[in-house]
């Protein structure tokens, strides 16, 4: 057993440590499922990749790149385990390498249930991609191969206080691109249709995902 083996201070192969850490993914998507938590996958970085500078300060330092590993299949597997025994919970999937918009977009829609609406979430453009650029490939993948009124919006790293300013700029760029199609005809010229569309990814969907809505009235009822 593989456990066993790291307990008692033995060496894995790479071939175990695959297994373990495969293993160990599947679990906690059990957890997360059995607690109604949700799940968060960012894939794609590959991390300290200049040697000179890790020894000299140390991981995570600003020497992370943008990865180009497979991601379509092995994901695919853990959420279909997961969806096959029932055991799958609401999850958002980010990606760092632009390459895998579509990739992710479309694989969201291979795993939605309708136990709620967009269960599984192609997370907003995060890292090398929250910016103005990367924001509008996500949005656009997203409103091409999913649906864009159920997605929950963007953001932040609460760790840093001036993160938070990037939730203004990516409603700017979300009433861009739906304000310009609005005037070439690509959608209705209907404010009150598109603002509500607005206004549920800016919030209203956010908060009915992670069950706000639901803790603000049981507050609100106890008090």
């Amino acid at each position: 057993m593989i456990f066993a083996k790291v307990m008692s201070g033995k060496n894995l192969s790479q071939e175990e440590i695959r297994k373990f850490k495969s293993a160990m993914l599947f679990e906690f998507g059990v957890m997360d499922h059995e607690r109604g938590w949700v799940q968060q996958f960012h894939l794609g970085a590959l991390r300290n990749v200049n040697t000179r500078m890790f020894r000299t300060l140390g991981p995570d330092t600003g020497y992370d790149v943008i990865g180009d590993f497979e991601i379509a299949r092995p994901l695919a597997r853990l959420l279909d385990k997961l969806d096959t025994e029932n055991k799958l919970t609401k999850t958002i999937l980010y990606n760092l390498n632009p390459r895998d918009n579509d990739l992710l977009a479309s694989l969201i829609g291979a795993f939605q249930d309708g136990a709620s609406a967009g269960k599984i979430q192609y997370g907003s453009g995060w890292w090398f991609l929250d910016q103005k650029d990367g924001i509008e490939k996500q949005l656009n993948s997203l409103s091409n191969m999913g649906l864009l009124s159920q997605f929950i919006g963007m953001l932040t790293d609460s760790r840093s206080f001036l993160s938070y300013p990037r939730h203004d700029y990516f409603r700017r760029i979300l009433c861009n691109i739906l304000g310009t199609e609005m005037e070439n005809g690509m959608l209705p010229n209907d404010l009150n249709l598109v603002g509500k569309m607005v206004s549920d990814i800016s919030y209203n969907n956010v908060k009915q995902y992670f069950g706000f809505a639901i803790e603000e009235k049981k507050t609100s009822q106890g008090t």
